[in-house]
């Protein structure tokens, strides 16, 4: 069966855009001559020859710019406008290499052929990838072939992979049971298909096509001759590590001293993805902050006319790896505003503390006019330049607020917090503290540049329509 996530699928999209490249290439160099009629169009001779180069230069180019952007990682855009928003940055990024090569080096193609290329590419790499993604929500789901869990070792460890196994929503998925050789650590009521050396029988009995071991501190000596046991045969072989709380961190095996060693502080966005962000945060918010003090200074002055002063608003908010800093904002609440916390303070039917309302007494009629279209956030960019934060990032949380964290929520702090994020376009600040926390993880498993992109331009739609800003 031809899979959408799968190579092949991969193979065939590279070869469609290649195709959709070189043929946009010959349409234009067909078409080019039909335009001579036009007045505005230089008339060209009857038949116009593209450098025979460019057949091989265009395609090799484009495709190399959608593998650089990760165009054919299917799971990445799992929505078609994650991918069509992702495809438009890599199309216009190839429009401009491919401009500029044509600059350099075959400069009498003209202009208005160039033009109808792109036209032409566009439309095909859109067309051909709709088309597809209609065919695969047309066929019909096969369900994923069955899996069977054989777990060695019925301690605790085990019986915590046990009770994940099933409660995870995989209906493919099934427990076949345990290998235990000390029977009496197993408890009763489990069950034990048989012990270390019976591994490989149990395979072959039960179907198994999966191996957790999760053997005990104690018992790791015994890890890698079950390794070398299992190594021969057609199944996967998984080690469960005795610290399931690891999983809220970002992990990642680091060389200590000559020694390997799970790092637990580990970025959880890699150093070249750190040095993009960060180049990009400094570029924008600094043309940003260039462009906005006109609004921040007229925002000032309203601020003044209807409350005096302070203009600015100072807050302490938790930042990138638990660290304090001062956040900046418009102050549009009323002096002393943190003293009345209290009154505003409601839990949902769930029991979640919700901070905010939408008819919030505190805040100014002036403060009403900045938030609803975001204003009062525009010193953060100061923040941004310094490093304190990031345009997008998670939501910047009050250092009360973090206290009643659960531990699964703080691996938020694994990136720089932001002005906007996923929460701010998921529903902005109409969702309370525990949902932002979901959204902030998703950004964080999630992340690229293209996604900041693509949140920052959705944040100006959200800002315009004025979506869960509370005014």
């Amino acid at each position: 069966m031809f899979r959408r996530f799968s190579v092949n699928f991969a193979i065939a999209s590279i070869v469609l855009d290649s195709l959709a490249v070189s043929l946009s290439l010959k349409g234009a160099e067909l078409i080019r001559p039909m335009m001579n009629r036009l007045s505005w169009i230089e008339p060209l001779p009857a038949y116009v020859t593209v450098p025979a180069n460019l057949y091989t230069l265009f395609p090799l180019a484009w495709i190399f710019i959608y593998l650089i952007l990760s165009i054919y990682d299917g799971r990445k855009y799992l929505r078609a406008i994650d991918e069509f928003s992702a495809l438009s940055l890599a199309m216009l990024i190839a429009s401009v290499f491919s401009a500029g090569l044509l600059y350099i080096s075959y400069r009498e193609v003209s202009r208005a052929l160039f033009f109808l290329f792109l036209m032409f590419v566009y439309l095909a790499c859109f067309t051909w990838r709709l088309v597809t993604r209609v065919y695969f929500q047309t066929q019909k789901a096969y369900p994923a072939p069955p899996r069977h869990v054989l777990v060695v070792g019925a301690g605790a460890l085990g019986q915590r992979v046990r009770k994940h196994l099933l409660e995870a929503p995989l209906p493919n998925m099934t427990f076949a049971g345990f290998v235990e050789d000390d029977l009496t650590s197993a408890g009763e009521h489990v069950r034990v298909l048989g012990g270390a050396g019976d591994v490989r029988s149990l395979v072959a009995i039960h179907g198994v096509t999966d191996v957790v071991i999760a053997l005990p501190h104690s018992e790791y000596h015994q890890l890698a001759q079950m390794v070398q046991k299992l190594e021969d045969l057609p199944i996967q072989v998984w080690v469960a590590l005795g610290f399931f709380d690891l999983t809220l961190y970002n992990t990642a095996i680091e060389d200590f001293a000559g020694i390997p060693m799970l790092d637990l502080r580990a970025s959880a966005i890699d150093d070249y993805q750190r040095i993009i962000k960060r180049a990009f945060d400094l570029i924008l918010g600094s043309i940003g902050l260039i462009i906005t003090t006109p609004l921040i200074a007229l925002s000032a002055v309203l601020i003044i006319l209807d409350d005096g002063f302070p203009v600015c608003f100072r807050q302490s908010r938790v930042g990138e790896n638990g660290r304090i800093f001062e956040m900046l904002k418009l102050r549009t609440m009323i002096r002393g505003a943190e003293r009345l916390q209290s009154s505003v303070v409601s839990r949902d039917n769930d029991g979640n503390v919700l901070h905010k309302k939408a008819d919030d007494p505190r805040v100014t009629r002036a403060g009403r006019l900045l938030r609803r279209f975001s204003l009062d956030e525009l010193p953060q960019l100061i923040n941004v330049v310094r490093g304190e934060m990031s345009l997008v990032g998670p939501r910047p949380e009050l250092p009360s607020m973090v206290e009643n964290y659960q531990p699964w929520q703080r691996k938020r702090f694994s990136v720089p917090p932001g002005i906007t994020g996923w929460w701010q376009v998921s529903g902005r600040s109409d969702r309370p503290m525990h949902l932002h926390t979901e959204d902030d993880l998703y950004y964080i498993q999630n992340y690229s540049i293209l996604l900041d992109i693509q949140i920052l331009f959705i944040t100006v739609w959200v800002v315009i329509i004025g979506r869960g800003a509370y005014y």
